[in-house]
């Protein structure tokens, strides 16, 4: 249909011209005037903002109004179309916008000027002072605007819709006033002339002196409309990013600025920040991930940091044409920075009013401070996004911390589904400070990161992880029951289970799992992680490394809490005991002189509550409150202080000590044992400490330092426990061992178990090689001392020969073993 409208109105034009006829006469001066009059003028647009409504009207109503009165029609109808023609041509040969529309304007122009010279004709003219030959130029300036708004809107119909043709009759009506005020000055001009020719000089003046202020009047109000704009958007900028609408807000306000049919914002993927590519078109209420402007473009913008103008007259012939084959007449591209480093780019595209409406430099300049204030929004936008992550996320891992953990299983918590239960499972790494300490915090770092990658590869679909503490991680998901709970702690604990290499060692990587359900046995999710902890601290106990939760586990929490406070107290007021168990050599007979090899000292704690604590309870208890040291130093003195009270005729009764890690790392604990070797007059040879085999093995290089000062004081080392480990004697013997303990399991099986013995009979024949003193542990009955000797086992200790005994019952025990004939040295 635009095609068939252009063709009426062209005959509209044409249809005039042949009605009016040429008239004889040729007023070839007049007609150049109003030709060149009617080509200015065309081009001559101003506009006034008033209340709110935007008056404009084109100074071509001027010189017709002239023309109306002066020529005959045929001649105002053919200075006209000439003139548009001229200027519709001269636009179509600098600028690429088909021939459709350029016809459609000057057949329109040509049209209403025959619509206004049929009005004057009938209605006829007087003089020019005539009041009613002014009311009639005035309603023929009127009828052309008319004639106009009717076609137009005739072409929007069929191009937008009922829309675009209410919004013209709209635009109409309120603009009317324009074509009026244009049609009064020209009427006035005309009431000028017809006085005095002359007066053209002043109309010329006046005419450049009233385009100059008025283009000049419209550029400084253009300029405090943007100046205005950009206060706005800037506001709009700021309350968006507090409102986290700031991309919507934006490009919206950003379109309407620039007259754009389309803003766009492009920002590649950055870390763990995704790609934004959104576009606020005129014809979609919301944005969309459409970008139609070129890759291409956009990232040479990018890369050079440069904005660009793509339009007729800018950029290169290789950009324009790609702009056009993406179906666009131009666009403005700029990037987005933070400081010197650009992120992104920002861009508009095809300015609203067809294809006569461009681009121009102003409008980048504009774009590009708008650009700058966008990026720095976004910017902290981005840098307000990174502060909420890193509150809520664990920065070496990447995964949830505590308190989104917690926020999390509250959520899940709310839900309730039928047949189903909130199951959270926490993972406690194993050994992770012996890491630590043997290889450097760069290993625990990368044994997290490890942990938590094969946590992430091997949980269930849906589940949320996070890392609650240093080396705690908690799954929470939803399964079917509390066994199928149980079931997956099991099959993901043996999934995480296995070595990582760090430096080109090894290292083993396994966990502890305690496991808890809502609403089985938690309400709330602080409850939850409470119990799955103390779950966890049990599972450390058990032979599958996995604990479910119960109600006894509460009692133990808090029992262990209370101990840890007794444990203080009973430190302070000397209340806990140090036993003493023999160490018996078994290649003498038992009644004969020198038959007590030494003594291991052991430490007992009679609680006035609970009765005897076990070592296993209340050592750990120690370790982790920071007692360990002090209990230490207090096994240590009543040791050597029995052991010279026992002295025999060659020297203090040797004794033996059990010795953590941790107490090994202090670097003045062999200060320590110095002084109270010298205190009590007992030879360092006299003394050995004993560690186990997993203790040495996890922290060979951080322990050595203490273990080589204590060698080379002449204290003695022993291994306990050995044969549970993954170490060898060659191994050890790279350590300033002297003795090895073989642990209770296989002394225990020997005289029953074929394995056992080929075991304890192996460790022996090794020790001897490397001469090494071997001490069998777990004796128990007379079977096994017979084997042991048969295997020239030196050393023994078990209850066979004695219960860890209180110092009074075992200075009975031993004169009664045979040190009666030596008198024991009273203090």
């Amino acid at each position: 249909m635009p095609p068939v409208i252009t063709g009426l109105v062209v005959s509209i034009g044409l249809g005039g011209l042949v009605l009016f006829g040429p008239p004889d006469s040729f007023p070839v001066v007049q007609l150049a005037i109003f030709v060149v009059a009617f080509t200015i003028a065309q081009g001559l647009l101003v506009q006034h903002h008033a209340r709110g409504m935007r008056i404009s009207f084109n100074l071509t109503d001027i010189p017709l109004i002239i023309a109306l009165f002066y020529l005959p029609p045929f001649w105002v109808v053919a200075t006209k179309c000439l003139a548009s023609v001229l200027y519709y041509a001269s636009r179509y040969v600098r600028e690429d916008i088909g021939l459709l529309k350029p016809t459609f304007n000057a057949g329109l122009t040509t049209g209403g000027t025959v619509m206004a010279a049929l009005y004057v004709q009938y209605m006829t003219l007087g003089a020019a002072a005539d009041p009613r030959t002014w009311l009639v130029l005035v309603s023929a300036i009127v009828i052309t605007s008319l004639f106009t708004t009717v076609f137009i809107s005739l072409m929007l119909y069929f191009m937008s819709g009922w829309d675009s043709v209410v919004k013209a009759w709209i635009g109409f009506t309120l603009t009317l006033i324009g074509p009026i005020l244009a049609a009064c000055v020209g009427v006035v001009f005309l009431v000028l002339l017809d006085a005095t020719v002359w007066s053209a000089v002043l109309i010329a003046a006046i005419v450049v002196a009233f385009v100059y202020l008025t283009r000049s009047y419209m550029a400084l109000r253009r300029q405090r409309q943007v100046l205005r704009e950009l206060n706005d958007f800037t506001q709009l900028v700021v309350d968006s990013v507090a409102s986290k609408r700031l991309i919507d807000a934006m490009l919206g306000r950003l379109r309407d600025i620039l007259s754009a049919e389309s803003a766009t914002v492009w920002v590649p993927r950055a870390g763990r920040y995704g790609e934004i590519r959104l576009t606020s078109s005129l014809d979609d209420a919301g944005l969309t991930d459409l970008d139609p402007i070129p890759d291409e473009l956009q990232q040479g913008v990018m890369a050079s940091g440069s904005g660009l103008l793509l339009s007729p007259k800018n950029g290169t012939r290789a950009q324009r044409e790609l702009l056009e084959s993406s179906g666009l007449r131009g666009a403005m591209l700029v990037p987005l920075r933070s400081g010197d480093e650009v992120y992104g780019c920002l861009s508009v595209a095809d300015r609203i009013g067809g294809e006569l409406s461009h681009f121009v430099a102003v409008d980048l300049q504009l774009l590009e401070t708008i650009a700058a204030n966008v990026g720095i929004a976004v910017q902290n936008e981005r840098l307000l996004d990174q502060l909420r992550y890193d509150a809520y996320h664990d920065p070496l891992t990447g995964l949830p911390s505590r308190r989104r953990s917690l926020g999390a299983l509250q959520e899940a918590l709310s839900i309730t589904v039928p047949g189903e239960v909130v199951a959270v499972l926490m993972f406690d790494i194993d050994g992770l400070h012996e890491i630590n300490d043997a290889l450097g915090h760069e290993a625990g770092d990368t044994a997290l990161k490890e942990f938590a990658e094969r946590l992430k590869a091997n949980a269930p679909a849906a589940s949320f992880i996070g890392r609650i503490d240093s080396d705690e991680f908690i799954l929470q998901t939803r399964l079917a029951s509390t066994e199928a709970a149980v079931e997956t702690a099991r099959r993901l604990r043996a999934d995480l289970q296995g070595s990582f290499e760090f430096g080109g060692v090894a290292v083993s990587l396994s966990a502890a799992v305690g496991v808890v359900t809502h609403p089985d046995f938690a309400a709330d999710a602080d409850e939850l992680l409470k119990r799955a902890d103390g779950a966890t601290r049990q599972a450390k106990n058990t032979a599958d490394g996995v604990q479910l939760y119960h109600s006894g586990l509460e009692s133990e929490s808090l029992r262990r809490i209370g101990l840890a406070a007794d444990l203080r107290r009973a430190l302070d007021r000397g209340e806990l005991e140090v036993h003493f168990q023999p160490k018996v050599r078994l290649d003498v007979p038992a009644d004969a002189p020198g038959s007590v090899a030494g003594a291991e000292a052991l430490v007992r704690w009679p609680h006035p509550t609970y009765g005897l604590v076990s070592p296993e309870e209340f050592i750990p208890v120690a370790n982790s409150t920071g007692q360990l040291g002090q209990l230490t130093e207090l096994v240590l003195a009543e040791a050597l202080r029995r052991s010279a009270e026992w002295a025999g005729p060659d020297g203090p009764l040797p004794m033996a000590v059990n010795l953590s890690p941790r107490t090994l790392a202090d670097a003045e604990f062999p200060g320590k044992v110095a002084e109270l070797l010298d205190l009590h007059g007992v030879a360092p040879e006299r003394l050995t400490f004993e560690i186990t085999e997993d203790d040495v093995v996890a922290g060979e290089p951080r322990l050595t330092p203490a273990l080589d000062r204590l060698h080379e004081m002449g204290v003695r080392l022993s291994v306990d426990d050995f044969g549970t480990g993954y170490s060898s004697l060659a191994y050890l013997r790279r350590l300033p061992v002297q003795e090895i303990k073989i642990d209770l399991r296989f002394v225990q099986g020997m005289a029953t178990d074929a394995d056992d013995r080929a075991i304890v009979e192996a460790v022996l024949g090794l020790a001897k090689h490397f001469a090494i003193s071997v001490v069998a542990e777990g004796i128990e009955a007379h079977e096994t001392v017979a084997e042991l000797r048969e295997l020239d086992c030196a050393v023994g200790q078990g209850y066979y020969f004695s219960r860890p005994l209180p110092p009074d019952r075992f200075a009975a025990w031993l004169e009664n073993r045979g040190r009666g004939q030596t008198r024991l040295r009273a203090v």
